[in-house]
């Protein structure tokens, strides 16, 4: 299938499948030659309005799921600014690979790119090698060298001067002055390429959501000092409070955006484990992140918003008044942990439904209450990968180890329990279709407590082949 639109005054093909470039169907070939090159060619006309409002609405969708800070960049893609709201998705990387299992997901084919600049991830997207590119800031040049000259949105006018200079490369541009440059391709070619390095300014004009809420403070001066800082955020934090109460709902996530007097914009985000809108506790958790702001000459403005809201209803203080004892919450204990040495690295343990003991555990939210844990005795310390032993004397086919050999040291066993059987989750690979683990409880000479397991049932050569390891330490 192949699309065709009017290109001046004749039409174009502005779009083809997989399928249909196979056969050698491109874009801008005239659309009569399609047609005769391809009989059974499905040629359909397309639809630039249609596009164009899809697009819009995903542009709010990531508004409201992703970053408040989001555009359309016509006639196909989509700024995303993920500065101070990455940490929210658990990094770039991570982020980028569930924003293509989206796109997949929903029937589109996408390229994701994340740099410094607007334009390089715009430059890198469209013409890097790969479908998901993550540059590390401060080689943004090393990046966008390689790629052609159109990667920098430049006009045809431009383009075609390109190309009698000589200039195929954006390496090619980078060591020519700008003067010359300007003169040769115009000066709206050197804005384009100072804008993909960095060296000016491209702020994204977000797409509007009235959903979300959003406060603002204009300053008579410009401020940069901490105090000052912190004396505006609870401002807008009061504000914001009071907006959220009128609509019942409680944040998840907040964005500060503070305007330079340079043009250039800091912006900072929090999240919260719980809906809420404590201002004594959301201020706790801005001031984490005063130290992340640079106010350069000053900062002239302020903007907070709330891009992930959930119902909050009113507390009911009941249970309070009749002098019941109440179960304290730990959210905010695990917003601020998590404020310091990030979300990442606060999380409770749940059992799961599983036999194998290092699939039997999994991490979760803080907050929730994990189910009933199985009655089976288990180590205080659990090893993410069993290690293995060495120098294992056992009596076949049920008897607990005499001794064994485990880091360099050798323990001599003088009690043990077991075996406890545990059988392969055949359904999961066929390698465990008859494999068994044999777990012991042992206690060496010196105190020492371990679960230790032979693989195989020490008959059936198919259950394993009866090397020993270790799987974790009581206490």
């Amino acid at each position: 299938m192949a699309l065709f639109g009017k290109v001046g005054r004749r039409e174009e093909i502005v779009a083809a499948c997989a399928g249909a470039q196979a056969l050698g169907i491109h874009v801008g070939m005239a659309a009569t030659h399609a047609r005769a090159l391809v009989s059974d060619l499905d040629l359909r006309p397309a639809e630039p309005e249609a596009d164009a409002a899809l697009l819009d609405r995903l542009a709010l969708f990531a508004i409201r799921r992703w970053s408040p800070i989001a555009a359309v960049s016509p006639p196909d893609g989509l700024w995303i600014d993920l500065t101070g709201c990455e940490h929210l998705h658990g990094g770039e990387y991570q982020f980028c690979q569930r924003l293509l299992v989206f796109c997949r997901r929903a029937g589109f084919t996408a390229r994701v790119a994340v740099a410094d600049t607007p334009g390089a991830a715009h430059a890198i997207a469209r013409f890097g090698a790969d479908d998901l590119a993550c540059v590390t800031p401060g080689t943004t040049t090393v990046a966008l060298s390689s790629l052609p000259i159109a990667a920098l949105r430049l006009d045809p006018t431009a383009l075609s001067a390109a190309r009698r200079f000589g200039f195929e490369r954006v390496a090619d541009l980078l060591p020519v002055a700008r003067g010359p440059l300007a003169r040769r391709l115009g000066l709206p070619a050197i804005t384009r390429l100072d804008q993909a390095l960095g060296s000016t300014a491209e702020p994204i004009t977000p797409r509007d959501d009235p959903s979300i809420p959003v406060v603002e403070r204009r300053l008579l001066e410009p401020i940069g000092t901490a105090e000052a800082i912190e004396q505006v955020m609870g401002d807008l934090l009061r504000d914001l409070g009071e907006l959220l109460q009128g609509r019942g709902l409680g944040v998840r996530s907040l964005r500060l955006a503070g305007l330079r007097v340079d043009g250039s914009e800091q912006i900072v985000g929090i999240g919260t484990s719980r809906p809420t809108r404590e201002v004594p506790h959301l201020l706790r958790l801005l001031k984490l992140r005063i130290e992340r702001i640079d106010p350069g000459l000053g900062i002239e403005q302020f903007w907070l918003a709330a891009p992930h809201t959930e119902p909050l209803d009113a507390i009911d203080l009941g249970a309070v008044l009749a002098g019941d004892t109440l179960v304290r919450d730990p959210a905010r204990l695990v917003d601020v942990v998590a404020g310091r040495i990030g979300s990442g690295s606060v999380f409770r343990i749940a059992p799961v439904e599983s036999h194998v003991p290092e699939r039997a555990v999994a991490r979760t939210n803080p907050v929730h209450i994990p189910g009933d844990w199985p009655k089976w005795q288990r180590p205080v310390r659990l090893f993410a990968r069993p290690e293995p032993l060495w120098g294992v004397v056992a009596l076949l086919p049920d008897q607990p180890p005499r001794r064994f050999e485990w880091r360099g040291t050798a323990h001599r066993v003088v009690a043990g329990d077991g075996p406890e059987r545990v059988h392969g989750e055949w359904w999961r690979r066929d390698a465990e279709v008859w494999a068994v683990r044999d777990y012991y409880r042992v206690e060496d000479e010196d105190g020492g407590r371990y679960w230790l397991f032979r693989r195989g049932d020490g008959m059936d050569d198919n259950t394993g082949d009866l090397s020993w390891w270790i799987h974790g330490v009581f206490a």
